[in-house]
């Protein structure tokens, strides 16, 4: 077999890397896409409720409630012990606390969504993983079959330099034996 043929098997032989699986999402451009009405409002109305403006904002209006009832600036409408602001804070604080609740369900599915993309992109990492490492067998495969070729090609070269030099040596010794045989005086015998 010839050498270039080898060469050509062995190129036959290769392992095409593949990307066969699907590309990375974009998790935040799903999220997203998901989202209903219901869940933006939620998400916008926690991210107030959890702002110093909204906090500060609170505080003003029950310090402005309190002071105008409890100093009779104008005509009161909610005498001490304040019942009437109690009833609208409880009444703000479940709305609120429902929304924020709301929010936090949305984050949770982002949360599921975030770890099911990490899944698939281990799932991903390991089939790459897998496929450089058969790859790499191969290549490791084919460079032992490249060395025992070339070893097998050293020993036939010493072999065949043993035997040229064997032949070298046969010729030189056969050289070196005629003139010894052409100094001899010939001997001749008479013909009959």
């Amino acid at each position: 077999m010839s050498i270039a043929r080898e060469i050509e098997d062995i190129a036959r032989d290769l392992i095409k890397h593949q990307h066969d699986h699907p590309p990375v999402r974009d998790l935040n451009r799903d999220a997203e896409r998901r989202l209903t009405f219901a869940d933006r409002v939620a998400a916008d109305f926690s991210r107030l409720v959890g702002s110093w403006l909204f906090v500060l904002v609170q505080l003003a209006i029950m310090v402005v409630w309190i002071g105008l009832n409890a100093f009779n600036l104008i005509r009161p409408w909610d005498r001490y012990p304040f019942l009437f602001l109690n009833l609208i804070l409880s009444l703000e604080a479940a709305v609120w606390v429902s929304v924020v609740l709301m929010a936090l369900n949305r984050q949770s599915d982002r949360d599921r969504l975030r770890a099911q993309q990490d899944y698939e992109l281990n799932v991903k990492a390991e089939e790459e993983l897998k496929a450089l490492m058969n790859h790499l067998m191969h290549q490791d495969e084919i460079l032992l079959q490249i060395v025992n070729r070339l070893d097998r090609g050293d020993r036939e070269m010493k072999r065949l330099a043993r035997r040229l030099e064997d032949a070298l040596e046969a010729s030189k010794q056969a050289a070196a034996a005629q003139p010894a045989a052409a100094e001899r005086p010939q001997i001749s015998v008479p013909a009959p």
